[in-house]
């Protein structure tokens, strides 16, 4: 029972290390924690064929696990958080367009070139967060503070509209189409270590999320006793927008749109912990995490050679459970 509230943790590193392990060299559970653990003493490998293995493990398939769990973090944190601040149980990033308007952010940099001229990889995330920032204002704005059904209608149609402008951008990016093309679908062929850095961003983040987590449970209870019990409703909306809005948009400035997740894992996750986000947000994090990790491995493997985008096989688990959701409410 002492073990039971590190669970997630230890379900996080076996994900990790199983899908590390899997691929088209395939490389032992123990394989991969001792190179792992090599590493993080620093070791270095030799010019013999574990070397091959351990260049495998620590240049490719690590850092897109890595990815994927921050990915995974940063989506159900930010999932989380937008249900609490609009009482909105089919609120996540994909749904509202925030995921959408920062993925037409990051596609128009590729299309105008801005990434190479600038010679950055955070001009990407930079103008994504911009957009993902102006996305869910607008979608606020739309709706007009209006009832759920408003809320989930405005962020489909915004959603929609910076979709089809994505198409449009596929059609004309010309030689850069591949680029514009895995942000529309969502994935991880961008794999090494300094994308890994820019996506530890997730981590800080959260963790200021984490923060307001009383305010958050206090929300719950309505706008007007949150006002009551001292807490700035307003103020505490708009900050956990932005934040959460960022958040959001440096995944997608690496990873493309990959929807669902952010939707799926709170619910999954309030279903066995509760609403009470001083647990419910680390949880939502590492299962989060290890769901996407998951999911990348599968996208990674069944089809091999083929690997077909994360975010089609987060689509293929997650519109069946919003459907479900829509029918719970109807009913």
């Amino acid at each position: 029972m002492d073990l039971l509230p590190h669970s997630p943790i230890f379900f996080l590193i076996f994900s990790l290390i199983l899908a590390i392990s899997i691929g088209s060299i395939q490389i032992s559970l123990s394989d991969v924690f001792f190179t792992i653990v090599k590493k993080l003493l620093g070791s270095q490998a030799g010019g013999n064929p574990e070397s091959i293995k351990e260049t495998v493990i620590i240049e490719l398939r690590l850092p897109r696990a890595l990815l994927a769990a921050l990915a995974g973090l940063a989506l159900s944190v930010a999932g989380t958080v937008f249900q609490c601040i609009f009482r909105n149980p089919l609120a996540d990033p994909y749904v509202l367009g925030v995921a959408s308007g920062a993925g037409f952010g990051a596609s128009l940099v590729i299309f105008l070139g801005i990434d190479l001229l600038l010679g950055s990889i955070y001009v990407i995330p930079l103008f994504s967060s911009i957009m993902a920032i102006l996305t869910v204002f607008l979608v606020h704005l739309i709706a007009g503070g209006g009832t759920e059904l408003r809320l989930l209608l405005a962020g489909m149609a915004v959603s929609s509209f910076f979709s089809s402008l994505m198409s449009i951008l596929l059609d004309l990016a010309g030689p850069r189409a591949h680029g514009v093309f895995y942000w529309i679908f969502g994935g991880f062929p961008l794999m090494g270590w300094e994308y890994v850095n820019v996506a530890l961003l997730a981590v800080p983040l959260s963790l200021l999320i984490f923060i307001f987590a009383r305010d958050l449970n206090i929300l719950l209870l309505g706008y007007e006793q949150a006002k009551q019990l001292g807490v700035e409703v307003e103020r505490l909306r708009k900050h956990m927008m932005v934040v959460s809005s960022v958040l959001t948009a440096v995944i997608i400035s690496i990873c493309g749109i990959i929807g669902f997740v952010g939707l799926v894992v709170p619910h999954m996750m309030r279903i066995i912990v509760g609403s009470d986000h001083r647990i419910l947000l680390p949880s939502s994090a590492l299962a989060g995490a290890s769901i996407l990790v998951l999911c990348d491995t599968v996208a990674r493997n069944v089809l091999r050679p083929i690997v077909i985008p994360t975010g089609v096989v987060t689509a293929l688990l997650g519109a069946p459970f919003f459907v479900y959701l829509l029918h719970k409410g109807v009913r």
